[in-house]
């Protein structure tokens, strides 16, 4: 079959205005690197059809080299990006170039002239091509078609909506953009910064992308891999490519869905302490392998950002808006399942290897908790794995530590009543008379744990979680059958013994009282306000709304004590002082000056 030679012909791009190159120059330029990635990106696209055409026998030639290939020629001031796809016949130019693909070119002239979202103005009006305008004074297009018979087509744009069409010189099949770069963007005539570009975009996509001989994408994207084929090696290597000289990562979940949305991806944990840091390593996206952004928040919930790895789905188009990740109802899919895979991968590892599960537990419990308290759906699924230690080092679930504890830490009004320390040093004291009573007292001392800990109190039924440093025992969990204490002190003499306290302590925030307690307990005990004082720990974490949150203390007197009974003749100030700081000390309230204080009177004393 012989064909004509392409006439060459003239004429003008079918946009209905003069103002559309400029407008896409100056709102695009914010974002002007973006052009390599739309060419490439269809590049890809059309090396990607090719495949699938040979793959249903609709192309019988040899496929050959499909290298994607990106030059430079300083000298000429020239950027080529070229593939040996589908090519175009001049019919496609002429529809797919000269026909920009979007309608009422005067709406779009006047909504985005100011535009300062580069990405949604390409997305949604199809503007990919048109993007080379960003950085160029004239873009060329030599291309050949694979179909049979086709002539090489010749396309020239100066920037204006006039275009020249004419035989073209390509006798390969597919496609060259050549771009004339502009004096204004001469940057990126340097080699390395379009290699970085490259780099950033096309790490993984399925086909070699070239710079100056070197291939930027050796690397295959292992979440297009079916899992069962993959080593564990080959993920650990993989993390390293996308996070170099961390630490391995705990372990990992392959993402892979097809209805009612594609997906696929790989998520890592990895090690996460004392901090929260949704911006440090952050998750890819991707759509067919070619990055978007690293910007998810609006894909999944906040709380799995803490994970690293990447997510790929060709339902979330390349020239993503915020606004559509916001809206599309596809995204919002996405985000349930991402957190359904993770929250069912946990528990999956919990009930396989539950020794294997805690020794990672300090490791990710920042992580489940953060997610608990702010996902409901992930709080239903984690509750049946969240682990809480207590001060003895045993690992429980919810359920197996009230089932270990319910009996005895029930009170008289049928409240079950969870008590936890926050620092089991300096709560020592209280821990031991807890588990004197066979009580069990859990260990929070997390980053969020008294977030966490009102976050379960209102989930659990006819309960409550106390400090253990909060009250005395016998006040904390109240028995039907506790004998009452009877003061040996008479009410004149309690009276007398507050006003000695009073005297002795300059800060108005203390209310005294006392109380028969017993000679085992101390002789001066400081009741913190559990609500006010978790307040004032959220406040301090961050989650508290910023508000100062006032604390009164409460002082009680044990007027069953030796030392009250003996303070309550003498009224000894320097000993009441000693036994405030004292009381003060064991609730780490005594600081500075006082400290220094308390010391050195406490030495001389000794001597």
């Amino acid at each position: 079959m012989i064909t004509e030679p392409l006439q060459k012909e003239q004429g003008n791009i079918s946009v209905n205005t003069e103002n559309i190159f400029p407008i896409i120059k100056r709102s695009l330029y914010s974002d002007h690197e973006i052009f390599l990635r739309e060419l490439i990106s269809n590049a890809l696209d059309a090396t990607q059809k090719l495949t699938y055409l040979s793959s249903k026998g609709e192309f019988e030639g040899e496929l050959g080299d499909l290298t994607i290939r990106v030059s430079v020629d300083k000298d000429a001031k020239t950027i080529t990006v070229s593939d040996n796809g589908l090519g175009m016949t001049d019919e496609e130019v002429r529809q797919y170039i000269n026909q920009v693909a979007f309608s009422g070119a005067e709406e779009f002239v006047k909504k985005y002239s100011e535009a300062k979202d580069s990405k949604d103005i390409i997305g949604r009006f199809g503007l990919g091509f048109y993007s080379a305008f960003m950085v160029s004074a004239q873009v060329e297009i030599q291309t050949l078609s694979f179909k049979e018979g086709a002539v090489p087509v010749h396309w020239t744009c100066d920037g204006s909506t006039s275009y020249t069409l004419e035989a073209g010189s390509r006798v390969e099949r597919g496609t060259s953009i050549i771009l004339h770069v502009d004096s204004e963007s001469e940057e990126f005539l340097e080699e390395i910064r379009l290699k970085n570009i490259l780099s950033r975009y096309f790490k993984f996509v399925g086909f070699p992308v070239e710079i100056g001989g070197e291939v930027i994408n050796p690397v295959a994207p292992i979440w297009k891999k079916a899992p069962s084929g993959i080593e564990e090696k080959e993920y650990q290597d993989f993390y390293q490519t996308l996070y170099p000289y961390s630490e391995e990562p705990l372990f990992w979940i392959h993402l892979n869905i097809d209805h009612p949305f594609q997906l696929t991806g790989v998520l890592y944990f990895p090690k996460i302490k004392k901090d929260i840091d949704p911006n440090r390593n952050r998750i890819h996206l991707y759509s067919r392998q070619v990055f978007i952004t690293d910007e998810v928040k609006d894909i999944v919930p906040e709380f799995l950002m803490l994970l690293q790895g990447v997510i790929d789905s060709p339902d979330i188009p390349l020239n993503v808006s915020r606004s559509y990740l916001q809206s599309d109802s596809n995204v919002k899919k996405i985000s349930g399942y991402i957190t359904r895979k993770v929250a069912d991968k946990l528990l999956e590892i919990f009930k396989q290897d539950r020794e294997k599960f805690e020794d990672k537990w300090e490791d990710i419990s920042l992580f489940v908790k953060y997610g608990m308290i702010t996902d409901e759906k992930f709080y239903e699924k984690a509750e049946k794995f969240l682990l809480l230690k207590s001060t003895s080092g045993k690992y429980y679930t919810l359920e197996e530590f009230r089932d270990f504890t319910a009996h005895a830490q029930t009170d008289k009004d049928q409240n079950y009543v969870v008590l936890y320390t926050n620092d089991a040093h300096k709560q020592d004291l209280y821990i031991k008379t807890a588990n004197d009573k066979g009580y069990e007292v859990l260990l929070m001392d997390g980053f969020l744990d008294s977030h966490l800990i009102g976050h379960l109190e209102r989930k659990m039924e006819k309960s409550r979680w106390a400090r253990i440093d909060s009250d005395t025992i016998e006040k904390l969990i109240e028995k039907e059958d506790t004998e009452q204490a009877q003061s040996e002190l008479d009410e004149p003499q309690k009276e007398s013994l507050k006003s000695l306290f009073s005297g002795v302590i300059s800060e108005e925030n203390f209310r005294f009282e006392t109380r028969a307690m017993g000679e085992n307990q101390l002789p001066v005990v400081i009741i913190r306000n559990e609500f006010m004082r978790r307040m004032k720990e959220m406040n301090a974490s961050g989650g508290g709304g910023g508000f100062d949150f006032p604390e009164t203390l409460d002082i009680m007197l044990n007027t069953n004590h030796p030392a009250i009974l003996k303070l309550a003749e003498s009224q000894n100030a320097e000993v009441a002082k000693e036994l405030i700081d004292l009381a003060l000390l064991t609730q780490d309230l005594l600081k500075g000056k006082d400290l220094t204080a308390f010391i050195q009177r406490t030495v001389g004393l000794l001597g």
